[in-house]
């Protein structure tokens, strides 16, 4: 198979689909990989690094979109790389689909496989290509929070961990999975006082274990929500439904209470945010105020790390892009049930049940297209 990576467009994103080491394993596999020139520059793997590893260079994306069999991103086409497109191509790239139906209408159009990262599954029900993206931003949350906290930046002027004598920042992560306890982590380091809300009892017990009595763990009710979002310095948002928009937790209304200064940092803008009073922003501008709420909502956060990004997400890719490359699409879904809840959009039709949902469009069973 012809595998190609383009370089990657979204506003400071420096992440590349595949690096050098996976780019060697495919070749090794028998597979031909087409790389657009500069795409790995952003994490330090210059054209050279491609070539050693065999890999051919295309002087522009037109080139790879052309002639690829399976394209091979990070972050969601973007309207310009969409346009070429062809059907039957494989798109395997995080595509969150559920707030933007622009680009759903346009992979239903142009009659593509997107297979996303984001729905993958495991067999305990986690997101394994989710996971590596979700630890980044959970972890810079805490420092996008730190640094929106400081009085130039909107925030009302204090250390997360304060002083001797001075009280800390109270953190409120809302959502207890991958995102809010490397977020907890984070933050506890830095000397926060730090509460998690979570629905779910067997994982607040499994947080306590991890942290003890450094965090607190609060049961997720809508009064529980409000009373610890007005309560806090810092909220961050990072609650998950797989496929599905973001919850809207956080009204306007709870926005106009919150504490002039406070921060929301919305990880959970990916699939339209869990604050209604958010909406993305790039790290270009990362930052806007709402009733003198400092909101960070950068949809692309782990990006402004793209090397630590870029070989965490490739650990845990680079084995689903050798079976599909492999065995083709189809086999590979077939074989693999957790593979084929990646399948997003197929030959014009919606195969993710809970993106149909959310979008209010048709829904076609995947296996229609994996069975023999």
């Amino acid at each position: 198979m012809l595998i190609g990576v383009p370089k990657e467009i979204k506003t400071h994103e420096y992440r590349v689909g595949m690096t050098p080491a996976s780019v060697r394993e495919a070749v090794h596999h028998g597979h031909e990989v087409l790389v657009e020139t500069g795409a790995g520059a952003g994490i330090g793997a210059h054209d050279d690094a491609y070539r050693a590893a065999g890999a051919r260079i295309a002087r522009d994306a037109a080139e790879v979109f052309a002639n690829a069999e399976m394209i091979v991103k990070v972050k969601e086409p973007q309207a310009n790389e969409r346009a070429m497109l062809r059907e039957g191509q494989i798109l395997f790239t995080y595509l969150h689909l559920a707030p933007d139906p622009d680009q759903t209408r346009d992979l239903l159009k142009a009659g593509v496989v997107a297979i996303a990262y984001e729905t993958v599954t495991a067999p305990d029900g986690s997101l394994p290509l989710l996971a590596p993206m979700s630890q980044v931003a959970g972890r810079m949350s805490v420092q996008a929070a730190a640094h929106c906290l400081e009085k130039e930046q909107g925030g009302m002027g204090i250390l997360p961990g304060g002083v001797p004598g001075v009280k800390p920042a109270r953190f409120c992560i809302i959502g207890g999975g991958v995102v809010g306890e490397n977020a907890a982590a984070m933050a506890i380091g830095l000397g926060a006082d730090v509460v998690i809300i979570e629905k779910s009892v067997p994982r607040m017990q499994q947080l306590h274990r991890i942290f003890g009595h450094a965090v607190n763990t609060v049961y997720s009710t809508r009064l529980t929500i409000e009373e610890e979002v007005l309560a806090a310095d810092v909220v961050i948002c990072g609650v998950l439904i797989p496929g599905a928009a973001a919850p809207k937790l956080i009204s306007r209304d709870m926005v106009r209470r919150m504490k002039p200064g406070s921060v929301i940092v919305d990880v959970a803008i990916d699939q339209g945010g869990c604050a209604e009073t958010s909406m993305p922003t790039t790290h270009a501008e990362p930052t806007y105020v709402v009733d003198d709420v400092v909101h960070y909502c950068v949809a692309n956060m782990p990006g402004a790390v793209a090397r630590t990004s870029t070989y965490a997400l490739n650990n845990a890719t680079l084995p689903h892009i050798l079976a599909i490359a492999d065995k083709g699409w189809r086999q590979a879904l077939a074989e693999d049930e957790h593979l084929l809840h990646g399948l997003n959009v197929a030959y014009g039709h919606i195969t993710h049940e809970a993106v149909a949902r959310s979008l209010n469009m048709p829904w076609t069973d995947p296996h229609t297209f994996v069975r023999d």
